[in-house]
Order: structure tokens, then sequence, then C-alpha cells
């Protein structure tokens, strides 16, 4: 008992001495973030990514990817006011990502660097940060062993960088609404569930893990793992498909989603999402307009490069503190047992 008492304090003070460089790291990510909100906007409204386009173009049909299916929904908008609205979307759940669930960022963050609390999860952009860049590490080492084998994963063809960089945006809500939500939520509500209240439905599909008494999570996880690798099919099989590299690479991302989905609420999985298209590529599409650079010229760019290795510092030390947060509630629960 005595041991693992010393194994606790002494995982606890690992945690707390990687404090101040991970708060450091997840504060750039954050600026980074905010930043990215008016390059996108400069990107659609004020750059000729489109070329013979501009935000002005109509579009009579709004393709959604729901569930590995992907349909048209006849309908006449212009680029620009639907990447409005999805802009202001997403500017809302950034809002409340900084201000909750339950302490807001800047107190989150302040209590790391003086040492006062441990990395738990209180705030959801922290949560966000923490697991996209864990995505990112994970591909980039999905990437590189599949390389070595000679698999290369090339995106699908774009007919033009205006509208794929629109599709980008769009596609966080229209696929976590498919994926997660249809496939994930929607089954936990109908085995977990024991109310039948709209508004338990809704509060379930919001958050499954929060809302639903689950004794046993081996279903949830067979659930999310057989998802996870439907979102890795469905990147290859679809209209554009992907090439056959990018399975792998999506299913994994598609796992990881899915677990923060169920675990940390739909907010999480859908920015995840955003950060991963939108956060990322408004940086290339921005480099790749202001250099006069091809977009695939554009992510060879320093910028996009130091952009990654941020990215991969802080999604290594996430790793070990998600690794050592999970043995440290392993050893506590024996204590308590």
């Amino acid at each position: 008992m005595n041991f693992i008492r010393r194994d606790v304090s002494y995982i606890s003070k690992i945690i707390q001495t990687i404090g101040i460089p991970y708060s450091a790291l997840i504060s750039l990510v954050f600026g980074l973030m905010i930043v990215s909100f008016p390059i996108g906007a400069y990107v659609v409204f004020n750059s000729d990514i489109g070329n013979e386009i501009d935000f002005g173009f109509p579009l009579d049909k709004f393709d959604i990817f729901i569930a590995g299916i992907n349909m048209g929904i006849p309908f006449e908008y212009q680029i620009g006011d639907a990447f409005v609205i999805v802009w202001c979307l997403f500017v809302i759940l950034f809002v409340i990502a900084i201000i909750g669930p339950k302490k807001n960022f800047l107190s989150t963050i302040s209590g790391l660097l003086i040492r006062e609390q441990n990395f738990s999860d209180t705030n959801y952009l922290i949560t966000i940060i923490k697991w996209f860049s864990i995505i990112v590490v994970i591909s980039g080492v999905i990437n590189f062993i599949q390389e070595s084998f000679g698999i290369t994963t090339q995106p699908p063809e774009s007919v033009n960088d205006l509208v794929l960089f629109l599709s980008m945006t769009l596609s966080p809500i229209t696929e976590e609404i498919g994926f997660r939500v249809i496939l994930i939520g929607l089954p936990l509500f109908m085995i977990y569930s024991y109310r039948t209240s709209i508004r338990s439905f809704f509060r379930a599909l919001w958050h499954p893990h929060q809302n639903l008494d689950i004794p046993d999570q081996k279903k949830v996880i067979l659930i999310i793992t057989v998802v996870g690798i439907f979102f890795g099919i469905a990147h290859i099989i679809s209209g554009e498909p992907w090439s056959n590299g990018k399975f792998v690479q999506a299913s994994a991302s598609g796992i990881i989603i899915g677990w923060v989905y169920y675990r940390y609420g739909l907010i999480s999985a859908i920015m995840i999402h955003w950060a991963t298209n939108y956060f990322i590529f408004s940086y290339v599409f921005a480099i790749s307009q202001i250099n006069d650079l091809s977009v695939q010229n554009a992510i060879l760019h320093p910028m996009i490069n130091m952009l990654e290795i941020i990215l991969v510092l802080t999604g290594i030390i996430s790793i070990a503190v998600v690794i050592m947060n999970y043995i440290n509630s392993k050893n506590e629960s024996e204590i308590t047992n």
C-alpha cells in the first residue's frame, strides 16, 4: 500500500514538472487557433485561391457526407454565405470551449503554470488541443511507416482550391454528426438509455458519457472501433476518394475522435475535426496565396513545418500526460479499494 502511494506521488510530481512547458505549448497552439479565424476569412474573401471564381460563386447543391454516404441536397447558395454561417458557428463553439465546461481556459492554464492542479479535463479547449496534437503525432508515425513500405497518402483531385477549402470547413460538422452522433451516440442511447424524453435523447447525443449510465465500456469501445474503421474505409470509397494510404490514418483518427466524442462530448469532437481541417489549412491556403505556391508546395513551407513541430511536441507530451494520468487513476483506485 505504501508503495502504491509513493508511486502515485511520484507520477503526480512528474506531471507537475512538465506543467510549465506543456502549458506554454498549449497556450501557443491556442493563440495560433485564434489567428486562424481571420486568416480563414482572408483566404475566402480577399485571396485569389479560387482563380476564376470568388466568394460570390453560386453552388446548386449542398454536399453532406453522413455515415459514409455522400448526399447532394439541391440548394442554391453562394460560397461566401455558406462560409460565413459555418465560420460563425465555429466561433461560437470556440468561445464555449474557452469558457467551459467546468473552468475557463485561462484559469486552467494558470493553475497548471503555478502547479496548483493536475492535467484534469476541466476545460474543453485544453482537451481539444491535447487530443488534436495526439492525432497529429499518431498520423505522422503512421505516414512515416507507410512511406517506408512505399504506401503514399494522396488527397482527392480538387477542381478548385476555394471550393476545397469550403468543403474542408463544412466537413467537421457534417461528418461528426454523420459518424459520431448517428453511428455512436444513437446506438449508445438505444442500448443504455432508460428514459424516453426528448431532452434526455439530445443530452445523450451531446455528451454520451455524462448522460448515460454505462457500467461496462467494452461495448462502447467496440462500437467506437468499428465506426472508426468505417470512417477510414469511407475516405477511400467515397465519391471523391483519397488514396488507400489514407485508410489507416483516417481509421486511427476516427477511433480517437470517437472516444473523445463519447468521453468529452460533441463539441470536443467537432473542434478537433475543425483543427485538422480548417485550422491547419487556413494557414496552408494563406501561404499558398501570399507566396504564389501550389497547395502541395505550401504544405512544405517553413511556416507549416514550424506549426507541425509545435503540434508534434505538444502531442508527445500529451501522450505522456494521458499515460501518466491513467496510471495515476489506476493506482488511486487501488488505494481506495
